[in-house]
């Protein structure tokens, strides 16, 4: 199976350094793409940009080197649309590290792709200003990303873009604040409204709802304080 990473660092070695590591295999066995080679001159002129390798390898070929030294295969299992998303993804991958560079965040940077969708971590030290308020900032990269990524694929494909794993620690948070809201209602018989929320985190709570049995959730009030309501009934189609 080849597979296909991208990594950030200091320096061009250390990303490379990085991707093998990950992959389990040898710099002769891997084929590198220097995306970025780092820098001066960041987003703004302002910091220092991080390098960015791709690097593929096929990883079943080379754990079976041993029994197997037959390998003409390798590499030529490609398609367009594989061509067309690797692109998408590097470029997501390119403009995130930019941005990053330019607040003085300089992180290690990970990626990969699972169906429509292209999931960016970035973990470090000293993340919040890449956060911002509520996951404020880190919407707006998102949002930004997935302009970037989408002018390079066929297809539209979606960015999950998490920055010291802020979403996933918020996202468990609020599938936990929803679970007890629909608690509240089942005891009470009386809705809840909960604490305003933007509209990634509403979907979070819609979605963790809809397989609790005796409510059903909507939102109510303008943004930036709109928020969701969970209340008696049958789950149904959430309105955002």
């Amino acid at each position: 199976m080849e597979k296909t990473i991208t990594k950030s660092g200091k320096t061009v070695e250390e990303a490379i350094a990085l991707a093998i590591e990950e992959l389990g295999v040898s710099e002769q066995d891997a084929v590198i793409e220097v995306v970025e080679e780092g820098g001066s001159g960041g987003f703004l002129g302002i910091g220092k940009k991080d390098a960015i390798v791709k690097v593929t390898a096929d990883i079943d070929a080379v754990s079976h080197e041993d029994e197997e030294e037959d390998t003409e295969y390798y590499g030529d299992d490609e398609s367009f649309e594989g061509d067309a998303v690797s692109q998408a993804e590097e470029e997501a991958v390119a403009f995130v590290a930019e941005i990053l560079s330019g607040i003085g965040i300089h992180g290690k940077l990970d990626s990969y792709r699972e169906e429509d969708t292209i999931f960016i971590s970035v973990t470090g030290s000293d993340c919040a200003t890449a956060i911002g308020r509520h996951g404020e900032t880190l919407d707006s990269i998102s949002y930004l990303t997935s302009l970037v990524a989408n002018k390079f694929s066929e297809d539209y494909v979606r960015i999950y873009l998490d920055i010291g794993g802020y979403k996933k620690k918020r996202e468990s948070i609020l599938v936990g604040l929803a679970n007890r809201a629909a608690s509240r209602v089942l005891r009470s018989g009386e809705p809840v409204e909960m604490e305003s929320m933007s509209p990634s985190e509403r979907r979070i709570v819609h979605f963790a709802l809809q397989s609790f049995d005796g409510v059903s959730t909507h939102s109510v009030g303008e943004e930036p304080n709109r928020r969701v309501v969970v209340a008696p009934g049958d789950s149904g189609d959430a309105e955002e």
